[in-house]
């Protein structure tokens, strides 16, 4: 299920709150009637110079995004390792504070959907293109490669440190970006009354400013690092359906192959969020989820089952022993070349998700408690992607180091090649490697609806009926912007500008965090005091 899905099924948010200004849709880009304003026009006029750059002056982009790189890392990596760390922790702490009772929307209200349609929900909206992207590519590379020096390569040892650290990027800190931001947007939204605008996340520290230039600077960086993000996973898509097109039909796997993909996908998800069929989202949501399921059901029976069984368990404990020394290993001794391509470049892609994210959960966790939604969705998505990448990476690892594959050879040379080389060690390839590609067509058509619909609402003053036109323009956009990266680089492109374009977002996160105890705060003194009267 899709953003655009959810706000068909939920009740819209109730009117702005007494006391706060309703300030009219034109203050925030307009609304679904009205003209739209300035966070609209100064989102797409940077998003269309940006394409226009990376076409026509590509090594330049090249240049500047690698540069942009070094120094963000250098300067700054250490700040996406402490902020994603203290938000973990804030949220255990929440949780586990007389505040977690709360309700995230009026006192009365009680959750909408079951706790299984919910958590199933979450999954189909967020684990994506990822899982066939990384599943393999990422624990295989890091058997051949060790993180940091801690292992010798290819051998039991870098095997669970290969699954320690894919752990690490696929689990607590990414979903506690994604948490904070859900819950901060529907405590604000259903609690509140305040439009579904991340600047309005800030009232708290801002007050009214958030209705001014400040405000809208704030929804145009909270566009732009949506905008990235979900270019990055297109991109990535296009890369996958490539690999498995190749593997099934033999096409070249090429920059005209990929661009053709995501031509054709990008047509087909502007015409869905253009007409509004949620249904079909809906039903592709549900469907990837089913084919998601059965593929891990074959790979956990056709696999070294009990070998898998045995590396979860080593490989969660290992994870657990060094939790806080990963969360917190920097670069003062070297290593910045593995951080930029696993560690800061998956940090600053869940950030750069946040906004995306957080309106997905908001949208479905309406009369949750604060403490339910934290657990919801830390514990279950994280266990999820745990036995996904020990089944699929495991059994690659197995391969490679007792049945003489090279399979890690194969993703040296391709990273995008990974799932499919492992699926090919197994019978029924030919089906296997169709129901991968399959799903990522299916995750990329139903991320990149939801996707096109938040950043139209999010141009649109918060409106949860956005214009054709904007769909049309944001679907357009996010396709052309996704193919001039892939033309100016491939995945490095993708990646380089994913964590530059993060860098600013990630200020807000620590802000809107900091707001949001603030409130909590606020509302707990209120009661207090309305106890002792």
């Amino acid at each position: 299920m899709s953003p655009a899905t959810a706000a068909t099924e939920t009740s819209a948010p109730p009117g702005p709150e007494s006391g706060t200004p309703a300030a009219d849709d034109h203050h925030h880009g307009g609304s679904a009637g009205g003209k739209q304003g300035t966070v609209f026009w100064a989102s797409v006029g940077i998003a269309t110079l940006f394409v226009a750059w990376a076409a026509l002056f590509t090594e330049n982009l090249q240049r500047v995004t690698t540069a942009s790189l070094n120094w963000v890392t250098a300067t700054f990596g250490w700040a996406y390792l402490l902020v994603t760390l203290a938000i973990l922790v804030f949220l255990v702490v929440l949780a586990v504070s007389p505040a977690g009772r709360t309700r995230l929307g009026k006192d009365g209200d009680r959750p909408e959907f079951s706790t299984p349609a919910w958590l199933a929900m979450i999954l189909s909206a967020v684990m994506g293109i990822g899982l066939i992207s990384y599943g393999v590519a990422e624990p295989i590379s890091h058997l051949a490669t060790p993180p940091h020096g801690l292992a010798d390569p290819n051998t039991p040892t870098a095997a669970v440190r290969a699954m320690q650290y894919s752990y690490f990027d696929w689990g607590l800190h990414a979903w506690a970006v994604f948490a904070v931001f859900g819950l901060a947007i529907a405590y604000s939204t259903h609690r509140r009354g305040r439009r579904t605008l991340v600047s309005q996340l800030f009232v708290p520290l801002l007050g009214d400013r958030v209705n001014g230039p400040l405000g809208k600077a704030i929804d145009v960086l909270a566009v732009f690092a949506t905008l990235f993000g979900t270019t990055t996973s297109l991109g990535l898509g296009a890369l996958q359906v490539n690999n498995g097109l190749a593997t099934l039909f033999g096409v070249p796997v090429n920059s005209v192959s990929q661009v053709l993909v995501i031509a054709a996908v990008t047509s087909v998800f502007t015409l869905s969020a253009v007409t509004g069929v949620h249904r079909g989202i809906k039903f592709l949501s549900q469907g990837s989820v089913t084919l998601a399921v059965g593929l891990f059901l074959f790979m956990l029976v056709a696999g070294p089952t009990v070998f898998i069984a045995n590396l979860y368990i080593e490989s969660v404990g290992q994870w657990a022993t060094d939790f806080f020394r990963m969360s917190l290993q920097g670069t003062a001794f070297g290593g910045m070349r593995w951080m930029q391509t696993w560690t800061y470049f998956m940090l600053a892609w869940w950030v750069s998700w946040g906004a995306f994210v957080g309106v997905f959960l908001a949208r479905i966790s309406r009369g949750r408690t604060i403490r339910g939604f934290i657990i919801g969705v830390l514990v279950v998505p994280t266990v999820v992607f745990f036995t996904w990448f020990t089944t699929f990476g495991g059994t690659a690892i197995h391969i490679d180091l007792f049945r003489g594959g090279d399979i890690a050879a194969q993703t040296t040379a391709d990273l995008n090649s990974a799932f499919f080389a492992t699926l090919g060690h197994f019978p029924l390839a030919s089906v296997t490697s169709a129901v991968a590609t399959l799903l990522v067509v299916m995750f990329f058509v139903s991320g990149a609806d939801a996707n096109t619909y938040v950043l139209s609402m999010m141009t649109s003053g918060g409106s949860l009926t956005p214009r054709r036109t904007v769909l049309i323009l944001w679907g357009v956009l996010t396709g052309a912007t996704a193919v001039a990266l892939m033309l100016a680089g491939g995945l490095t492109a993708l990646q380089n500008t994913v964590i530059v374009a993060s860098l600013p977002f990630l200020v807000i996160i620590a802000g809107l965090t900091v707001a949001f105890w603030k409130e909590l705060d606020t509302e707990r003194k209120e009661q207090l005091r309305a106890a002792d009267l």
